[in-house]
């Protein structure tokens, strides 16, 4: 069975906010304004000022504590233009930032652990050599995603934290598909005697749900700006270590804001690149990123949309991970692949926890071989991500089968 989200949809296939199964997060017509800290006793006033100005509705408020600035989210009735109204509040001196409630989407397209001889990704990045060095001991894994099935055989305790940043999305938490998934890839339980073996399976994994599956069976997954801004707010204050971003969407500056200072405070940010059009996608584009790809996929170095370096690849396709309830299946997408290098990425921070974001990137590039040489001016692809040679780099002496 096979997810497909890699295409961020348009606009009117966002479920109308008519429907009470819709989150009040991923509902249309909404914007997020920002409020600077030199303002913070005027927030309220301020806020109320806003919507008696322009004629919006207040349907949320939270502090971005990392930022030091206050959120609201104001609805823009159907009959006001959401462009003039995003310019007229950007004019406001009031306001610090303004921007739409944007959409963004997960990327799935569909030992004596029983299915391990079945994980050939894991296989061909030399996993159980690295094994022999570090299992991501001590290493917070934030998965921001949808919610996670914390009782599968295979993850049951391996989840030290959950937290919902969706409205109603306690009561679908355990049944969601998409970053059940992905925390299998991560972290999964080894010699359980259960199913697989997660790349970094003693990492403390932190379920972040900030997407929403618009029904239990469904496989595509949906997050927002405001969803989204809430969850890797929370990352930084929690201080977690690395942070799984299985999601693409358009540019967005709130975002981008709080991803820059997760990475000043040292926090690895991994994200999935988008592939199916041919462009990077947010917010794999951004530079301090660890941007990932399949494994193999055609015309990488040709992305574009982002930066000017080619992603990492790592295995995504016909992975098999855990799904609920008590499940497994084979699914493919960029998302496995950047769960794969988050796994890793917990490996390497065991062994050396001063590792920087941008020096653990060169480290994970080195340990890539490029598939092929290449004699044009663009860069060659990357190869497949090894964890043996990564490993063996931070730790300056022992060798890889």
């Amino acid at each position: 069975m096979m997810y497909g989200c890699a295409a961020v949809p348009p606009p009117t296939s966002v479920p109308s906010p008519a429907s009470p199964a819709v989150p009040k997060q991923l509902q249309e017509r909404q914007v997020l304004v920002t409020l600077a800290a030199a303002l913070q006793p005027q927030w309220a006033s301020i806020a109320g000022h806003l919507m008696d100005t322009y004629g919006l509705a207040q349907t949320g408020a939270f502090p971005l504590l990392s930022l030091g600035v206050q959120c609201i989210v104001l609805q823009i009735p159907p009959e006001r233009s959401i462009a003039e109204t995003l310019q007229r509040l950007a004019a406001d001196p009031r306001v610090e930032s303004v921007q739409h409630n944007q959409v963004f989407q997960g990327l799935t397209t569909t030992r004596n652990d029983p299915y391990a001889s079945l994980q050939h990704g894991a296989q061909a990045m030399q996993m159980d050599a690295a094994h022999r060095w570090a299992t991501g001991k001590g290493i917070a894994v934030a998965v921001v995603d949808t919610g996670v099935d914390t009782e599968h055989p295979d993850l049951r305790g391996r989840i030290v934290r959950t937290v919902n940043f969706v409205d109603g999305g306690e009561q679908t938490f355990a049944q969601d598909h998409h970053g059940t998934a992905v925390a299998g890839v991560i972290g999964a339980s080894a010699h359980n005697a259960t199913g697989i073996v997660g790349i970094a399976p003693e990492a403390d994994l932190v379920a972040v749900k900030a997407c929403w599956h618009p029904t239990p069976a469904a496989r595509e997954a949906s997050c927002s700006s405001w969803s989204l801004a809430k969850a890797l707010d929370y990352v930084i204050i929690q201080q977690l270590h690395v942070v799984n971003l299985s999601l693409t969407g358009p540019p967005d500056r709130l975002l981008a804001r709080l991803i820059h200072r997760a990475v000043a405070e040292r926090i690895v940010v991994i994200a999935a690149v988008r592939e199916a059009d041919q462009t990077w996608g947010f917010p794999a584009s951004m530079e301090p990123v660890i941007a990932v790809a399949v494994y193999g996929r055609p015309l990488l170095s040709r992305l574009v949309g982002g930066r000017q370096t080619t992603p990492l690849q790592a295995p995504g396709d016909e992975i098999v991970t855990t799904v609920p309830p008590d499940a497994y299946d084979f699914l493919s997408g960029s998302s496995l692949a950047a769960a794969h290098v988050s796994g890793l990425a917990a490996l390497l921070l065991e062994r050396d926890p001063t590792l920087t974001p941008a020096h653990l990137q060169t480290i994970l590039r080195t340990a890539s071989q490029p598939l092929s040489r290449s004699v044009s001016p663009a860069p060659a692809p990357m190869g497949l991500v090894n964890a043996c040679h990564a490993l063996a780099q931070v730790l300056a002496g022992p060798g890889c089968p």
